[in-house]
């Protein structure tokens, strides 16, 4: 299938691995100019030489580094906000300073990216932004509150800013993935593992079983699964899309949202 994505020019945040990273490389494929960003220049020349994405040394979720990337990259057809972090704790111990930094770099990188290319797209009358929220925006896990919260907010800014889009060509979107294969996730799956010494394998049954059973298909999602939606989600195939929660979340959402 065409996506008709050739000559679009994308940017996708945080993507210099996982999620990011497969969205990405699924965008170059279909033909558009995609840049990335991070903020380790070896990790992010490796992973746009990678790809065949241009680099862009910057990070969003501060003002200064938002205003770096806008510099260098001052119009795109299509903002990918997938920059994001997320940890186990209990609700007692997150700090001040946790949500504070949860909400400046789940939430507060893609609005501000967000507010400064929406109206470039409304002038040119077309337009896709994505936010990468997750299935905690709606199931929000008694270990990660403070994570689930940046991707309700995450949500909630989307069909905002989704609403000021009527009558034109511009879409904004979530999409919701669920427990995806990462770089990170074993380290994750063993801070919540009664056994953090188990094969890999095993804990991710155990996951599953015990943290996720509401899953239905009761394994990580690959990256390049929800790389194939957000990029349906960017092409102008997908028109008729527009200020919705789209999951990807291997069916553990047991309600309609």
């Amino acid at each position: 299938m065409d996506l008709q994505l050739k000559g679009k020019t994308a940017l996708v945040t945080g993507a210099t691995a996982g999620i990011g990273l497969a969205i990405a490389q699924r965008l170059v494929a279909e033909g558009s100019q995609v840049v990335i960003c991070g903020r380790n220049q070896k990790k992010l020349d490796a992973a746009a030489a990678q790809i065949g994405a241009r680099g862009v040394l910057a990070d969003p979720s501060t003002a200064t580094g938002a205003a770096a990337l806008l510099a260098a990259v001052p119009a795109i057809d299509i903002l990918v906000n997938n920059l994001g972090i997320y940890e186990s704790k209990p609700f007692t111990e997150i700090t001040d300073d946790d949500w504070r930094r949860f909400f400046e770099v789940n939430v507060l990188s893609g609005a501000r990216l967000a507010r400064e290319y929406f109206p470039g797209m409304i002038q040119r009358n077309w337009g896709r932004i994505i936010f990468i929220a997750s299935d905690s925006a709606v199931i929000v896990p008694p270990d990660m509150i403070h994570y689930g919260m940046t991707k309700t907010a995450q949500l909630a800014i989307s069909r905002g800013l989704a609403a000021a889009t009527k009558g034109t060509r511009v879409t904004v979107n979530s999409v919701m993935p669920g427990t995806t294969r990462s770089e990170g996730i074993v380290a994750f799956l063993k801070s919540v593992a009664e056994n953090p010494n188990a094969p890999e394998a095993e804990l991710e049954r155990s996951y599953f079983a015990k943290e996720r059973p509401t899953s239905l298909i009761q394994r990580m999602i690959e990256p390049e699964e929800v790389a194939a939606m957000v990029a349906y989600v960017a092409s102008p195939l997908s028109a008729a899309t527009n200020g919705a929660a789209i999951r990807v979340d291997g069916g553990i959402t047991p309600t309609i949202v």
